[in-house]
């Protein structure tokens, strides 16, 4: 890691997460009730605990509408989850009046076209290795692991010892 992500890292306050291709690998299963289903991956779950634990908040925005969302938001302890957003920057904005923040206290990772603009707002951006490339381009980070296979968690992992907060919350149990 360079010296400008780290520094970079260090500012975060709160980190704002996609979901599908970010936190999911992007399939959407359906049922024959129309039900749809979405796999998480455990440890990216760790992930956010760790961050909620160090008191870096975690949110979500999402193009798409789903219960599970809301569900494995529950389970992670996000309270900020907003869903069927077109106009992400707008929920961006409004993130930072509530909770007094600035571009560069907040770390976003999205994976696909509709995430650029945040890509190039947020102080710290990243995207998953099967990005497609336009979120690529404006990501300062590129994991090396794909969306719903532990890419969050590269991401958590790298601004939790980036603020030096790793040791406090890596060796905690999260039940």
């Amino acid at each position: 890691m360079n010296n400008e992500i780290e520094e970079k890292a260090k500012k975060i306050k709160f980190l704002i997460l996609d979901v599908d291709g970010v936190m999911t690998d992007g399939s959407i299963i359906l049922d024959n009730e129309g039900n749809e289903l979405k796999r998480f991956h455990v440890r990216d779950g760790h992930g956010i605990k760790m961050l909620n634990k160090a008191g870096i908040k975690v949110g979500i925005i999402t193009g798409r509408r789903s219960k599970v969302v809301e569900v494995r938001a529950r389970e992670l302890g996000i309270e900020e989850v907003h869903q069927k957003i077109f106009k992400k920057s707008k929920v961006f904005d409004e993130l930072l009046l509530k909770y007094d923040l600035k571009d560069e206290n907040v770390a976003f990772m999205g994976d696909d076209v509709v995430d650029q603009e945040l890509l190039r707002r947020a102080g710290l951006s990243a995207s998953p290795a099967d990005a497609e490339e336009e979120a690529k381009e404006l990501a300062d980070l590129v994991m090396s692991r794909s969306g719903g296979r532990g890419a969050v968690r590269q991401f958590t992992d790298l601004i939790l010892k980036s603020s030096g907060l790793w040791k406090k919350v890596s060796g905690e149990s999260f039940g």
